[in-house]
């Protein structure tokens, strides 16, 4: 079984305006509601992908209920410990810039925090567990340190896409796959990175640091991916980029989907790229003839 865990979930609005003016009366085109949070994504993917999996985490409120109600309507089972907030809701402006504006997320107690650690050490063996995103102030800022503790105690694969603290917390730990893109791994070592040269030699240090596979996210240079016997650079396909909300929760979908079925670390990267690559194109996450479409496209070269 595959479990996404979203520790701050939202409900993530976007509208569309032709021209901005701040400070005045501004008319919306056209509006989105999206169930948000990178767990969250990662399980819309991964269902689309043909992967049957489980999102935990906090809701509360009526935005939590929305969130349900959508993963509900796209037939992926949750398991959401609920919380006496409003979960969040962060709003994305289009126009001719994009302007995020991300709410608050509700308090977490002490009490819920522990619900969510024995749901997790109820998982078993051969289990995946995505925890994503950032820690919210009410959680224990080691929270992925004792989800991995857990996940090792119980031979559950642990995939972490996170950053700042909590990715310098959790590197050392035995991780089944890290995702940071490129800004992320230069402040994990206090460094800029800038070429595929310098990503893969930091990315190779995660690797031996307890990171089974390793992929680096580069934006439109590409990405990198590591593993004990392999280090490879991918390029992505051209087209017009729509949307970069959730371009790196698909890539951790497409290399999950295709990794649990294949075992082909070099497939399933490719995947990934094809994956994040299609939400980018998109208005809201890829769909399967997406990715499948742009696979073709995704070549790889040793670095």
């Amino acid at each position: 079984m595959i479990f996404t865990c979203t520790l701050n979930p939202s409900v993530d609005y976007v509208i569309h305006v032709d021209t901005f003016t701040p400070g005045g009366l501004n008319r919306g085109n056209k509006t989105f509601y999206y169930p948000g949070g990178k767990g969250i994504n990662v399980s819309r993917v991964l269902n689309r992908l043909g992967r049957s999996n489980t999102a935990i985490g906090f809701l509360g409120g009526f935005t939590g209920d929305f969130i349900k109600n959508e993963l509900t309507k796209e037939n992926i089972d949750h398991q959401f410990i609920a919380v006496n907030g409003t979960t969040r809701v962060n709003m994305k402006l289009k126009s001719t810039d994009e302007t995020e504006i991300n709410g608050p997320g509700p308090e977490i107690t002490a009490e819920q925090q522990e619900q969510l650690f024995k749901q997790i050490a109820e998982m078993s063996e051969g289990d995946y567990l995505v925890a994503a995103g950032s820690v919210p102030s009410t959680i224990a800022t080691d929270f992925y340190v004792q989800a991995a503790e857990l996940c090792r105690q119980n031979g559950v694969k642990m995939i972490a896409d996170t950053s700042s603290n909590a990715l310098k917390e959790i590197v050392g730990r035995e991780l089944f796959l890290v995702k940071p893109n490129h800004h992320e791994l230069g402040e994990l070592f206090d460094t800029a990175i800038t070429t595929h040269e310098q990503a893969a030699h930091y990315g190779k240090q995660l690797q031996q640091k307890g990171a089974r596979h390793v992929i680096i996210s580069m934006g439109g240079n590409g990405a990198i991916y590591i593993n004990k016997d392999t280090c490879l650079r991918a390029n992505v396909p051209s087209g017009q980029v729509k949307n970069t909300v959730g371009s790196g929760d698909s890539m951790v979908a497409g290399f999950l989907s295709s990794y649990v079925k294949t075992k082909d670390p070099v497939l399933s990267f490719k995947t990934a790229v094809a994956a994040g690559s299609a939400t980018a194109f998109s208005d809201d996450l890829c769909e399967q003839e997406d990715v499948e479409a742009l696979l073709s496209k995704i070549t790889t070269e040793a670095l």
